[in-house]
């Protein structure tokens, strides 16, 4: 029996009542929602339990409930960050994002007094080190300490930040993950009771479950900061914060970069767009379409507290914890669902998504694809919210398993457009795309002629010869198709599992 079962039930039915901020559009899954809360609270430790129920108990009795949600949400990291996945989603209340995107840069409590002795240990043998007494910010799991750095024989001085782990917030994280496996196969359970679509939420809480065990290992998004320096080292509108000589494996130390979120709204409407234009090309179109032989690494946690507008107009971009590597056939078979698409070719899309991931249910997947053709003969531009609405109704139904990497890119995709939708709505995904890689097949046409038909070579905008051959031969088919092909619309896409996680 756990202390959940002994609490104020007044106040467990207050938290439970959070599950009514789903917008009114998916009302019928509020219910589960609540389901899914009450399991989760049920499996934390007393000890956990009793710390959030004293958090609530501490908010006025007439606190909004996006407030204690946030509240909830800040003794938890796992749901601190699926709160920022989801804080720039326009599907929800205006209030209930505005509280969420509180949850991207939180003000520094007392965190400090916790984590300052592990941090001087692991930097006591550097010469010409300052630690400021006050952290700069708190993020999910870790704390952000600035210091300044005077290297012997260099009167420079160096302003640099700290991250290292909350206190805690390891054995908090490891607790959390260890439910959401079991909370995905009791979802399924709660489903059939409530009426409701199966979702395939087993595989897609664990799969997220194992990609955010990387979110405390400081050592590895080091090595993620470099490679990220690496890559954008010829795009001067682009920073990625430099890591110092003295990080430890527990510690980051790297350099400090003052700016403020991109969604700011703090410059005419023109530079917003170019703003939005930088971020979707630094963040998606640059690196999809210079996808090469060793894949395509892309930042997997785009939420506004990573992104930082700097006074010169430069973008920042922080917290380089979670990355997703797509391979270039990967690259390439997002290519050829969209030009399958395009033609209004079901079978192109069908070996396209085979190519992304393992059918389950063939018939199914055809089904989807004719359903997601049809809305583009109706109008629809076959973009990547196109793709990615697909992609999230077969996921969803389980007709196809993804692996991790394409799952997380489809869910990085989801924070990205919400973000820069935020930025400016006059700049969308589909045309920086478009853009990038028009001029990178601009750029592959002085040597298509002494390449094989079949080459899709780095730069080609994942294209071969044979594929744009087979476009011109296929554009009567493709005329047919679209004047044969049923004319009604189609009906509304099923709810996505991604709504709801």
């Amino acid at each position: 029996m756990t202390l959940l079962h002994d609490t104020d039930h007044s106040l467990l039915g207050i938290l439970l009542r959070l599950s009514e901020l789903l917008p009114p559009a998916h009302a019928r899954f509020r219910p589960l929602l609540a389901d899914a809360l009450l399991f989760f609270l049920d499996h934390l430790s007393p000890r956990r339990q009793q710390d959030i129920f004293a958090a609530q108990l501490a908010l006025p009795a007439n606190a909004s409930r996006s407030r204690r949600l946030l509240a909830l949400f800040r003794r938890c990291p796992t749901l601190h960050k699926l709160g920022q996945v989801v804080a720039h989603d326009r599907r929800l209340s205006g209030d209930l994002r505005r509280r969420l995107q509180e949850l991207e840069t939180l003000v520094p409590t007392d965190s400090l007094v916790a984590v300052r002795p592990l941090l001087e240990r692991a930097v006591s043998d550097v010469a010409g080190l300052h630690i400021a007494r006050k952290a700069l910010a708190e993020a999910s799991v870790a704390v952000i300490v600035p210091f300044v750095w005077r290297p012997a024989g260099n009167s420079a001085p160096q302003q640099g930040v700290f991250k290292v782990l909350r206190a805690g917030v390891q054995d908090r994280l490891e607790e959390e993950l260890a439910i959401w496996p079991a909370l995905g196969s009791f979802l399924e359970e709660r489903c059939v009771a409530h009426g409701l679509p199966v979702f395939d939420y087993a595989n897609t809480l664990e799969s997220v479950a194992h990609l955010l065990a990387h979110e405390v290992h400081l050592d590895r998004e080091q090595d993620h900061l470099r490679q990220a320096a690496e890559f954008y080292a010829g795009s001067p509108d682009i920073v990625i914060p430099g890591v110092f000589p003295f990080s430890t494996p527990t510690v980051t130390a790297m350099q400090r970069v003052d700016g403020c979120k991109v969604t700011s709204q703090d410059l005419p409407a023109g530079e917003m767009r170019q703003r939005a234009e930088r971020l979707i090309r630094a963040l998606l179109a640059q690196p999809f379409w210079s996808c090469g032989d060793a894949g395509a690494i892309f930042h997997a946690d785009p939420h506004a507290g990573n992104l930082l507008a700097m006074p010169d107009g430069r973008l920042a971009i922080l917290d380089w914890a979670l990355t997703t590597t797509l391979t270039k056939r990967q690259c390439e078979s997002v290519v050829q669902l969209v030009l399958g698409a395009l033609t209004l070719n079901d079978r192109r899309v069908c070996a396209a998504i085979a190519a992304l991931g393992q059918s389950v249910d063939d018939a199914q997947v055809q089904a989807a694809v004719r359903q997601a053709i049809g809305q583009v003969r109706g109008g629809s531009f076959p973009g990547f919210e196109w793709m990615t609405s697909l992609l999230d109704s077969l996921a969803a139904t389980s007709a196809v398993h993804f692996p991790e990497e394409v799952s997380l890119f489809r869910k990085a995709l989801l924070t990205l457009s919400g973000v820069a939708a935020d930025v400016s709505q006059e700049m969308t995904m589909d045309s920086v795309l478009i853009r990038e890689g028009a001029s990178q097949f601009i750029r592959s046409l002085w040597w298509r002629p002494w390449v094989w038909a079949d080459s899709r070579r780095s730069g080609s905008a994942h294209l071969s010869n044979a594929d744009l051959f087979g476009l011109g031969a296929e554009l009567p088919a493709s005329t047919l198709r679209f004047w044969t092909l049923a004319g009604s619309r189609t009906a509304p896409r099923p709810p996505r599992s991604c709504d709801f996680l």
